[in-house]
């Protein structure tokens, strides 16, 4: 496991993520700061600040979805393994605590799917209602 998937201690994975959904948290915030108002809507090209905008929200949001993926994979892989230990080892108590801790994170990353579905679309919403406000792209 590298440094940067802290899959292993699900608070550390929420942190990760804490940080990475930064861009989205503070949408509106950039969108005000970055799109200029119709006084000075000549000397800003808007059309280029709000596609550089919805690719940095784009990249940001493919790698929350890559580490939340792998990291179920990687707990799915490790429940496996604690599944086969505990069938040989029915009796042994720490293996149990294991896979049921185990479990517990994997659903809890699960969970984080939906959570990131939400965050994605909240966070598109302002910027699609400014492209179509700018009449940048056809709809």
């Amino acid at each position: 496991m590298s440094a940067s998937q802290p899959c292993e201690d699900f608070l550390e994975f929420q942190e990760s993520i804490k940080k990475l959904r930064a861009v989205d948290d503070n949408i509106i915030y950039t969108l005000n700061t970055s799109l200029p108002t119709e006084s000075f809507k000549g000397q800003v090209n808007c059309e280029k600040v709000c596609t550089n905008l919805f690719n940095q929200l784009k990249e940001v949001h493919r790698k929350r979805e890559n580490k939340i993926n792998d990291c179920i994979l990687i707990s799915a892989e490790s429940l496996k393994q604690l599944r086969e230990l505990r069938d040989n080892s029915p009796d042994d108590v720490e293996i149990d605590k294991k896979f049921k801790s185990e479990q517990r994170k994997l659903r809890l990353l699960q969970s984080e799917v939906n959570v990131e579905d939400i965050v994605n679309e909240r966070s598109l919403e302002p910027h699609d209602g400014l492209l179509i406000k700018f009449s940048y792209f056809k709809f």
